[in-house]
């Protein structure tokens, strides 16, 4: 999860079309996902964060299928 997530996030950073603090994604969790290696954000925040950027359909699902993988 943490390796789709960052690789993501990262192209959506880089790119200029988010910012970290318009995924109101909590410090705690960011830090989790930075330092824990089998922590998956829920479900809800997955989809929360996946609107907040702008994700393609492919990529939501490719996320919350690295998520369900993980659990």
């Amino acid at each position: 999860f943490k390796s789709v997530f960052f690789r993501l996030y990262d192209k959506k950073i880089a790119s200029g079309e988010v910012t970290f603090s318009q995924l109101n994604l909590s410090k705690t969790d960011f830090i989790r996902l930075c330092t824990e290696d089998n922590f998956v954000l829920e479900r809800e925040t997955i989809l929360k964060i996946s609107s907040a950027m702008n994700l393609t359909d492919e990529e939501e699902r490719e996320l919350l299928e690295a998520a369900e993988r993980q659990q």
